[in-house]
């Protein structure tokens, strides 16, 4: 079996090595700033990262998304800076869509912007008072004549306000479906961005009488939900790379420390309880980086097929990132506690991963769903 990577992957991440060293000096301001700035999204658009989102014929790099690539991606930016990395994954997550079922029409007037980073795309599923189960949302769309009428709210949406356009999922009749709303659709407006403990882009989107037409529908009436779970099942398994990359930086950090800091005349890293809590963390980093990079191998050719290795391996990151970061604050003792430090940034920033594109908890139940298939069949 051979485990190494290819020229061409080498080559994606010494790329994305080479952007998280240009943004690792500004990342304290952007990771805990609620807003983007100019700065990092021309960081962004000069790298080209963003054209791993979209497929070759329409500015991309492949002639389709590659998830290991873009886990690839997302390990290096997020060991530097979560607001860099969630601007790449967005990208991706927002228009992936637009991707698989939209327009020709569509394709060619988003996807291109969207590769350069002329536009930005988000995807809007969440509700104020629905999370993971999306069966639930209240945002409805209704025809009136030629138009289709959109009203609700959205609420922790990323890229929110900034996005260009927002593909989003509303009740029509019994089903669900996912239409295309420009940010300057009459009707759109945008609520407060939440304080989070780990800053991020994010807000809420109103929808209020937003006329759209059937050409703004994304794939077929009533089958927007597929749409959207075909988005996750692309990108769950690189929320478990930019786990690692957290979880890598933070162990570096610990690292340094422990080397440096002198107990009795010898580093902290000497001593039995300090080392055993960095093994652990190093135990723990590589499980999890080989689960993600299997997991992204997998979902390289059939996604939807994948969904439970990825769900399985966004699982196994996130947790063992929380664990990692934990420990690291522990070696370092009262150094880990200090506010605006690496390691306090990094331990918040670990904390929501086990929430977002999943909560770890829902996606044990997607597991253990597809265990008899695999055992007692």
């Amino acid at each position: 079996m051979d485990f190494s990577f290819s020229p061409e992957e080498l080559k994606i991440r010494e790329r994305a090595a080479e952007v998280a060293r240009l943004v690792k000096p500004h990342a304290h301001a952007w990771d805990e700033a609620n807003l983007l700035t100019d700065e990092l999204r021309q960081v962004m658009r000069d790298s080209g990262l963003a054209r791993l989102m979209v497929p070759a014929e329409f500015g991309g790099e492949s002639e389709r998304l590659d998830p290991l690539h873009i886990a690839l991606v997302r390990e290096q930016l997020m060991a530097a800076s979560s607001a860099a990395d969630a601007l790449f994954a967005l990208q991706g997550i927002g228009s992936n869509a637009i991707t698989t079922v939209g327009t020709p029409e569509q394709k060619a007037y988003w996807l291109p912007r969207i590769a350069s980073m002329d536009a930005l795309a988000a995807v809007a599923l969440t509700e104020p008072q629905t999370g993971s189960d999306l069966r639930s949302i209240t945002t409805t769309m209704v025809r009136d004549g030629d138009d289709l009428v959109v009203n609700g709210a959205k609420s922790f949406i990323s890229n929110a306000p900034y996005a260009d356009v927002y593909a989003t999922l509303v009740k029509e009749g019994d089903g669900l479906s996912l239409v295309l709303v420009p940010k300057e659709t009459p009707g759109v407006t945008f609520g407060r961005t939440p304080d989070l403990i780990a800053p991020h882009v994010i807000g809420e989107v109103f929808y209020d009488d937003v006329r759209i037409t059937d050409a703004d529908r994304l794939g077929e009436p009533g089958k927007g939900l597929e749409a959207a779970l075909g988005t996750l099942a692309i990108f769950r398994v690189s929320v478990g790379a930019a786990a690692i990359g957290l979880a890598e930086a933070a162990l570096a950090v610990a690292v340094r420390h422990t080397q440096e800091r002198q107990n009795k005349g010898r580093p902290l890293a000497r001593i039995g309880a300090v080392a055993s809590l960095l093994a652990d963390a190093k135990i723990d980093l590589e499980q999890a980086r080989w689960v993600t990079y299997h997991a992204a191998w997998k979902a390289r050719t059939d996604p939807l097929g994948a969904i439970s290795t990825t769900s399985l391996a966004k699982v196994a990151a996130t947790e063992a990132a929380d664990r990692v970061t934990d420990r690291c604050v522990q070696v370092m003792g009262r150094f880990g506690l200090l506010a605006g430090s690496d390691i306090e940034r990094y331990a918040r920033e670990a904390r929501p991963m086990r929430i977002y594109e999943g909560a770890n908890e829902v996606l044990r139940l997607t597991i253990a769903r597809d265990l008899p298939g695999e055992y007692l069949a």
